[in-house]
C-alpha cells in the first residue's frame, strides 16, 4: 500500500547530497534574492538596473564566498551591505563622469571648434598616455575610456581591484602633472 505524500527514501534533495561551494552560493541566492531584488528596485531606476545590481552582489558573494558570514540575518546584512556598496560605487562614477563631461564641454565651449586645437590637444594627451608604465596607462585607457569598471579591469590586468584604484589615481596625477605645461598652448 502507497501512501500518499510520502516520498521514497532513496530520492534526496540535489542539495543536500553535496554541501560544495556552489552549493552554499545557491542557498544563499535562494534565501536572499528577492529581499535583495526589492533593496535593489528601490536604489535602481529601472528593473533591468536592479537585476544587474542583484547579479554583481551575488558575483561579489561568489568570490568571497569563505567571508559570507553565516546564520541567516548575518548572511543577509553582509549581502545587503555589498549591495549598498556597489550602488553607492555605481553613483559615484555617475557623478564623477557628469562633472567630467561638463568641465569637457566648458573647455570645448571656451576654446571654440577650432579643430586644431583639438587635435593638439588630442596629441597631446596621447602624448602624455606614452609616457605613462604600460600596466597604468592600460589602466587609465581601459577606465577613462573605455569606461570598464574596476573589479572588471582588475581581472583583465589579474590585480586586485584596490590596485587597478592606486594605479588609476597614481596615472591621473601623473597625467595632470604631464599636461599641465600644454593647458595654456591648448586653450
Amino acid at each position: 500500500m502507497k501512501v500518499m505524500g510520502a516520498r521514497p527514501a532513496a530520492i534526496v534533495p540535489i542539495r543536500a547530497a553535496s554541501d560544495g561551494p556552489g552549493d552554499r552560493l545557491a542557498v544563499l541566492f535562494d534565501a536572499h534574492e528577492a529581499r535583495l531584488y526589492r533593496l535593489a528596485r528601490r536604489l535602481a531606476s529601472s528593473a533591468d538596473e536592479a537585476r544587474d545590481l542583484v547579479q554583481e552582489t551575488f558575483l561579489r558573494a561568489a568570490a568571497l564566498l569563505p567571508s559570507v558570514p553565516s546564520g541567516a540575518a548575518r548572511e543577509e546584512a553582509w549581502l545587503v551591505r555589498v549591495l549598498i556598496n556597489i550602488r553607492r560605487d555605481q553613483w559615484r562614477r555617475a557623478a564623477v563622469r557628469t562633472r567630467s563631461a561638463a568641465a569637457l564641454r566648458a573647455g570645448v565651449a571656451t576654446s571654440g571648434s577650432n579643430p586644431e586645437s583639438a587635435l593638439i590637444a588630442k596629441r597631446a594627451v596621447w602624448s602624455a598616455l606614452d609616457v605613462l608604465q604600460p600596466r597604468r596607462r592600460a589602466i587609465v585607457i581601459m577606465h577613462e575610456l573605455e569606461g570598464l569598471s574596476l573589479p572588471a579591469i582588475a581581472m583583465v590586468v589579474g590585480v586586485s581591484t584596490m590596485t587597478v584604484r592606486w594605479h588609476l589615481s597614481m596615472g591621473r596625477r601623473d597625467l595632470k602633472r604631464i599636461l599641465a605645461p600644454h593647458v595654456g598652448e591648448i586653450a
